[in-house]
């Protein structure tokens, strides 16, 4: 499969739903003077579903409605892909059944549930539960959609990275959450050709780094499990797709423990009154994690999901 492309990106556009589209730009005169950096914040929680997945899936199933017409879908997802992609079946008129693991986001199933999504909680964790997705599909029938996996969904979630550069002056470099790679493949792609200059890096939880691991090409210790309250970039099974796409586009990848995660969530909350969920808010994590690299820069992050249980 060929990697993202900037003439996919753009043709994204006029196959997502309009309300995932032009997310508005945040910004915080006091966050800035805490962090040392200006941030432009670009808010994906300020959409019907609360995270950027509405983007890439919706590209994904416009699409393979055009190309395959599929009975029905079968997804695995920590909670707001599959929001995403039930918002699209819905749109298109298709079943959509997904999997996610026994100890999922309470809220994050509710909401799949509330957009017709037949949710099944399964295994440990969210790669176990895209093991019993995929197992289904093969055997029961249905088109299987894997995050990370398909071009047009790291198409879609580029569109985000299309509209910044539109919307404000060059910044110097764009952070982004790396999780199952769609994002980071997407966005990665556009900015290498809209704008060259500024710097691609993506972000893993450091009780999660088998991403990272494989988009770096370094051999880590063998991984039985995840731990890191980022649900929504907790891999632990990398795509192969993915890794080869995002490697060609990013210039770094680091990691961010749970507390600069929380850290980032609570000055989110502070200064603009935002309420992020930890992946969503990894992008900012890596800028507490580490200021001094970050001082004086304009800096770009999205702000990818607000889906969340109060405790």
């Amino acid at each position: 499969m060929d990697n993202p492309t900037p003439a996919g990106i753009r043709s994204a556009l006029a196959r997502i739903d309009p309300v995932f589209l032009d997310t508005p730009l945040r910004h915080s005169v006091s966050l800035d003077a805490a962090l040392g950096a200006t941030l432009i914040l670009k808010d994906e929680t300020a959409n019907p579903i609360r995270s950027f997945k509405g983007r890439g899936t919706g590209n994904f199933v416009a699409g393979l409605v055009h190309d395959e017409q599929p009975a029905g879908l079968i997804c695995g997802s920590a909670g707001n892909f599959g929001q995403g992609l039930a918002w699209a079946a819905r749109r298109h008129g298709l079943a959509l059944t997904v999997y996610a693991a026994t100890n999922a986001v309470v809220a994050k199933v509710e909401a799949m549930r509330r957009l017709g999504a037949e949710v099944r909680l399964v295994g440990d964790d969210f790669d176990a539960a895209k093991d019993a997705a995929r197992d289904s599909a093969r055997h029961d029938g249905g088109r299987y959609v894997e995050d990370g996996a398909e071009r047009w969904i790291a198409e879609g979630a580029g569109t985000l990275a299309l509209e910044l550069t539109q919307a404000t002056a060059e910044f110097d470099a764009m952070i982004v959450p790396l999780g199952n790679g769609a994002l980071a493949a997407g966005v990665g792609t556009w900015l290498k050709h809209a704008a060259p200059r500024t710097r691609m890096v993506a972000v893993a939880a450091t009780g999660a780094p088998a991403m990272a691991d494989a988009v770096l090409d370094r051999s880590g210790a063998a991984r039985t499990g995840v731990d890191t309250i980022a649900d929504g970039i907790a891999v632990r099974v990398p795509i192969p797709y993915a890794v080869t796409s995002v490697r060609s586009v990013v210039d770094d990848v680091l990691l961010v423990d749970d507390d600069a995660i929380r850290h980032a969530m609570a000055l989110l909350d502070r200064h603009l009154g935002l309420t992020v969920e930890p992946a969503g808010a990894a992008g900012l994590a890596a800028v507490i994690a580490d200021p001094a690299r970050w001082r004086g820069q304009r800096i770009a992050v999205p702000l990818c999901g607000g889906n969340i249980d109060p405790a």
